[in-house]
């Protein structure tokens, strides 16, 4: 299996396509996914980014959080949203100068690893997957949990035959019978679920350390040179989850978050249930941005490092996380 490579040579490519970002914009581009109904949504569509930030602000859906790493460093988007730590953690690795402006949503129920029903493997005999063939986007925290989920059951990935699919695909292929397992997100675990079975929940994977957190990102040039605007962007989201977190408020945001997101209403409202969307002092405690983030961020390059994923891992993620514009957007 030549993971290595793939993800490498990604991030290196990203690295060098890396450019200055001008200052005064008059736009910006950002990056979402589809299926993955959050808050900030309802502020998407009714302009509520445009009308703060003072710029028209355009919206591009992307399939993985690499391919949105590539984005940002060729310049054609500004910010990510909901982009995974794994995949900041391949390009910052790789060389890409990214930062971390905030924790988007924590998640454990669903990003996951779907098994084909037919095989009837749980987590009892989860060592029969040895040899088995697996839909993952690489370098994302589907791939991560992936790592350590087979870790943990003894599964040796090198006998295993991987293939780099975004969840669509991947739901696709096993609803065909093309996979034998599935790991993803979304509306995507959603259909793929239809077809299996996961091999821990979300709390079982969490009490082993498998997090799974999702941040807003951008490239460090760009907040450095936009940081009062990246503030008045982290407050929009802010308020957006702040009004969310009231449920009086639910009748009226959720029709307008699932239209966004391309679902029908109670499947976004199944899919955000399970979503965590910390305060902004809570995400500058200790527990997220303040401390554990950069920790993570270090446990999961080395496991992807251990894996042959990546060739070299930082010594420290700690430069890779910004508090400065969120803390601005708090005092806003």
């Amino acid at each position: 299996m030549k993971l290595k490579s793939t993800l490498m040579s990604a991030a290196a490519a990203a690295a060098m396509l890396a450019g200055s970002q001008a200052a005064a914009l008059d736009e910006i581009t950002v990056a979402y996914f589809q299926e993955w109904p959050m808050p900030f949504e309802y502020a998407k569509v009714m302009g509520t980014y445009d009308a703060e930030m003072g710029v028209k602000v355009n919206w591009r859906a992307f399939g993985s959080g690499t391919e949105m790493s590539a984005a940002m460093a060729s310049g054609d988007v500004h910010l990510s949203v909901s982009q995974g730590v794994p995949p900041f953690v391949v390009a910052t690795s790789g060389g890409q100068d990214l930062q971390i402006l905030d924790v988007a949503v924590s998640y454990a129920d669903n990003d996951n690893c779907v098994v084909a029903e037919a095989l009837e493997i749980d987590k009892t005999n989860a060592g029969e997957l040895a040899g088995k063939k697996v839909a993952v986007p690489l370098g994302t925290a589907a791939h991560y949990g992936f790592l350590k989920q087979m870790s943990h059951f003894g599964v040796d990935v090198g006998s295993m035959e991987v293939v780099n699919m975004n969840p669509p695909e991947g739901a696709a292929a096993i609803a065909q019978g093309a996979v034998d397992m599935f790991c993803g997100w979304g509306g995507s675990l959603r259909r793929a679920l239809e077809h299996g079975n996961v091999l821990l929940t979300g709390d079982e994977k969490t009490d082993l350390g498998i997090l799974v957190f999702d941040v807003t990102s951008a490239s460090a040039g760009f907040v450095a040179e936009n940081s009062d605007l990246v503030a008045k962007f982290l407050k929009v989201t802010a308020d957006a989850n702040t009004m969310w977190a009231d449920e009086g408020n639910h009748a009226k945001m959720l029709p307008v978050i699932a239209k966004d997101a391309g679902m029908d209403e109670q499947a976004t409202k199944e899919t955000i249930a399970t979503f965590k969307f910390p305060t902004v002092d809570e995400q500058l405690s200790q527990a997220w941005l303040g401390g554990n983030a950069a920790t993570f961020m270090k446990g999961v390059a080395d496991v992807f490092l251990e894996a042959g994923s990546i060739d070299a891992a930082l010594d420290t993620y700690e430069n890779a996380v910004n508090t400065g514009p969120l803390a601005a957007a708090g005092g806003m």
